[in-house]
């Protein structure tokens, strides 16, 4: 155990949208809050990877606002330029027994495979038009989680080994330094009188089973019977050539998704969100079975020009050959069984909860409201004052800098 220890009030394991927002509502409180995340970055799979003199949004593609708490935050983010809007029609990859071209349009017999967009038998046709459009951040759209990370105590490159309580009151969190950071400058232990696990539940198991958390069994339990599917992503450049033609000709397809036995469960559009992108950059995401089948595999550039080879079946021909190409695995991309609750407590030893997108099928909006009813539970249990209304929270996030 290591006699380098920084005393919190709150430690919250994971700088995702939940975590930040549970940290950001505690310290608006006045407690003393530290955020731990073991990667270097901030935002969870709200990602951003910059490459070849772009960017590519490798994990939520957008943002999608359909109830209270995210279209508060939708509007924030609007006013402060951070988001914009982006389409509010999602296209669906379907079996048809027409021929359809390159825009929608319906081909004749003799139309050649260069001009027809969607082939082997595809159609592309609207899933559905949306009550409000998706909205994305033109920069990136990790910079919703660097909005939401204004102001706190992050530790980046710090994974939670262990948790484990101490006889004063306080949780004792054993630390591991990630990635290139020194040695000296790694406290490696942080004591806090409460705990927000904000990070997909089968990682908060493997964190609570390496130690004695003295958590009781049904609180493990539960943490256990969520389950995630994994996702492939794929970032893939073209020539600019390719760019123009899209722009020039009012390509409509800006999200686009797969029918369940595709192995890609969806393509975005990336290029397509901000203004001057001088090549088409598009994100393809697998289908879950497609990353069972290789979460594990040791070369990722195979299962990466694999995707790319069945889009290019599916929808341009030229999409089978990338400039350039980068992939991600992510094991824990969609929960494919969540709790029904807004979040996982537990007071015995010591105050615990558990939060995020998991706790409910709804997506950023369940993410929101978990990180806040987290940050509700702990104040309650610290004896803290009354929440911030959460529309007040967002305005005081963005007055800071």
């Amino acid at each position: 155990m290591s006699d380098r220890i920084v005393e919190f009030d709150i430690a919250v394991i994971g700088a995702g949208i939940a975590g930040l927002t549970a940290a950001q509502s505690l310290r608006s409180l006045g407690q003393t809050v530290v955020v731990l995340e073991k990667s270097r970055g901030v935002g969870g799979r709200v990602a951003t990877r910059r490459l070849y003199d772009t960017q590519a949004d490798f994990g939520a593609p957008f943002l999608d606002p359909r109830e209270r708490l995210s279209q508060q935050l939708v509007q924030v983010l609007s006013r402060a330029g951070i988001v914009v809007p982006w389409t509010d029609t999602v296209y669906q990859v379907e079996p048809t027994p027409l021929r359809v071209g390159l825009y929608g349009q319906s081909l004749p017999p003799q139309a050649t495979r260069e001009n027809s967009s969607l082939t082997s038998g595809l159609g592309m046709n609207p899933a559905v038009t949306l009550s409000a459009p998706y909205y994305v951040a033109p920069t990136g759209i990790n910079a919703v989680g660097k909005f939401l990370a204004r102001q706190l105590e992050i530790w980046r490159c710090r994974r939670v080994q262990m948790v484990t309580p101490t006889d004063n009151g306080y949780w004792h969190l054993e630390l591991e330094g990630m990635g290139e950071v020194g040695d000296a400058a790694i406290p490696l232990a942080v004591r806090a009188k409460a705990v927000v696990m904000a990070i997909p539940a089968p990682q908060a198991v493997m964190v609570l089973e390496s130690g004695e958390s003295g958590l009781r069994g049904e609180f493990v339990d539960r943490l256990k019977a969520v389950e995630f599917d994994p996702c492939i992503s794929v970032m893939a450049g073209y020539p600019a050539s390719k760019q123009r033609e899209l722009v020039q000709a009012e390509y409509r397809g800006r999200s686009l998704l797969f029918p369940p036995e595709s192995p890609l469960r969806g393509m975005f559009w990336q290029s397509s969100k901000g203004s001057g992108a001088t090549q088409p950059v598009f994100v393809l995401h697998s289908s879950a079975q497609f990353a069972e089948r290789y979460l594990d595999a040791t070369d990722l550039e195979a299962v990466g020009r694999e995707l790319c080879d069945r889009v290019g079946e599916a929808v341009f021909p030229w999409l089978k050959e990338p400039e350039w190409m980068q992939v991600h695995r992510w094991r824990y991309a969609f929960c494919r069984r969540s709790l029904t609750e807004p979040l996982l407590t537990a007071t015995t030893p010591l105050p615990m909860v558990c939060a995020g997108d998991w706790c409910g099928d709804r997506q950023i909006e369940t993410t929101l409201q978990s990180g806040l009813a987290a940050a509700e539970w702990v104040s309650d249990r610290l004896g803290g004052g009354p929440m911030p209304p959460v529309a007040s929270l967002w305005e005081a996030i963005a007055q800071e800098k």
